[in-house]
């Protein structure tokens, strides 16, 4: 039976959490949070004997290892400028460590491309640190896997996200409400996106690469563009096969980009009626924070259909036995299409927010099996085929749509 620690009580935290104390693979469960409050609060919602909550500050290495005592695995659903710490703490307590999104360093030393400096630590020690596994990155790099492992040798590799609102507005002028940490959902949009290109990384321009793009229905025609994230960073880094184009588009947000060309991202104080301000605090104030979404689930809130179609899309082009073939597969990022399939995920698991918190539950699980590669890997190198059916067997199977075309000459 695993014990688990969860730091990062939030809209991720209260899901993991959530799925974990219905898995009869699991006997404890540790939800650590710098906001003790909000833990206790997503505890008495789950209700479940298997939770104990502590209050941790990831920028304690000593806090981590305090609550990490005698787990098996953390999983780490906090902002990225603490995965150094929580990483260090799980080598210090012999815990396998997921995440579900990095930065640097490890960022910058898979680009030039150097050793992972702490990847050998985790070697040494038996233990398996696996990055960027949730939704994007995390599933889009399993089934960009699934699809290179049908391939001799791999040219290109677009990954493609789309969005489309499916109700009617209720107000013709919205607030920018995104769906995860805010910080992270601007700042995104400031760096300049990683891209592999003719087998180098490249940085290109914020907002550039811009095309518009037929997805499925649906979602039809989206503006998208180059975004910093991390599958432009690990597919070619683990894919192999000779790839030698990886490129990650995502939907422009207007507002996002509105905000980011007026300054907004800038951690930078300016003056403003004699007192200084950094812009980037003042919309952190003012905008819709996620933290409570998990808390706000109930029945109710399942029996609504879904408000947005969020397709992830993988375009992968290569060789099968000298004949060039091409494969393109989507599926939606929510795990669930229909209101049917909302409610069905409701009564398993006790919320619909599962697109991230379910694929680093099942990350965790593969770590801690033996015949699981040791150091710092990230989803790619985990075998495809096992990754979903241990989906299946926590509760839930990944559907996705899959096509193929071969360039076909008849002589």
């Amino acid at each position: 039976m695993k014990k688990i620690l969860i730091i990062g009580a939030g809209a991720q935290g209260g899901a993991c959490a959530s799925i974990l104390s219905r898995d009869n693979d699991v006997s404890r469960i540790v939800l650590g949070d710098l906001n003790l409050d909000l833990a206790n609060k997503v505890k008495d919602k789950i209700k479940s004997d298997k939770i104990s909550t502590t209050k941790v500050n990831a920028g304690k290495i000593e806090d981590i290892e305090k609550a990490a005592k005698g787990v098996d695995v953390i999983i780490n659903l906090t902002l990225c400028r603490f995965n150094p710490n929580i990483m260090e703490a799980a080598l210090n307590s012999g815990a396998h460590y997921v995440d579900t999104a990095f930065d640097d360093p490890i960022w910058t030393q898979l680009t030039k491309p150097e050793p992972l400096e702490i990847s050998s630590k985790f070697k040494t020690a038996g233990l398996t640190a696996l990055i960027g596994c949730g939704g994007a990155p995390g599933v889009v790099n399993v089934l960009t896997r699934y699809i290179c492992d049908k391939l001799d040798t791999i040219d290109e590799i677009a990954v493609k996200v789309g969005d489309k609102f499916l109700g009617e507005h209720e107000n013709v002028v919205r607030t920018w409400e995104p769906t995860w940490c805010p910080e992270i959902a601007l700042t995104d949009y400031v760096d300049e996106p990683t891209v592999f290109e003719n087998g180098k990384y490249i940085k290109y321009p914020a907002f550039s690469g811009l095309e518009e793009y037929a997805f499925p229905e649906p979602v039809g025609k989206v503006l998208i563009g180059y975004h910093h994230h991390e599958e432009a960073v690990t597919l070619p880094h683990f894919i192999g096969k000779g790839v030698k184009n990886v490129g990650f588009k995502y939907p422009i947000d207007l507002a996002a980009a509105a905000f980011v060309k007026m300054g907004f991202a800038s951690s930078s104080p300016i003056e403003v009626k004699g007192s200084k301000v950094a812009p980037m605090d003042v919309l952190m104030k003012l905008v819709h924070r996620p933290s409570d979404t998990f808390l706000a689930e109930d029945e109710n809130t399942a029996k609504l259909p879904p408000r947005y179609a969020h397709p992830y899309l993988v375009e992968v082009s290569g060789e099968k036995k000298g004949t060039i073939t091409r494969y393109k597969i989507w599926w939606p990022s929510s795990l669930f299409s229909t209101v049917e399939e909302k409610q069905e995920l409701y009564r398993k698991f006790g919320t619909t927010k599962v697109s991230v918190a379910l694929p680093s539950i099942v990350g965790a699980k593969m770590c801690t099996e033996s015949n699981t590669k040791r150091g710092v890997i990230s989803p790619e190198c985990l075998d495809p085929i096992r990754f979903l059916n241990t989906m299946t067997a926590t509760g839930w199977s990944l559907k996705f749509d899959e096509v193929c075309s071969k360039q076909v000459a008849i002589s």
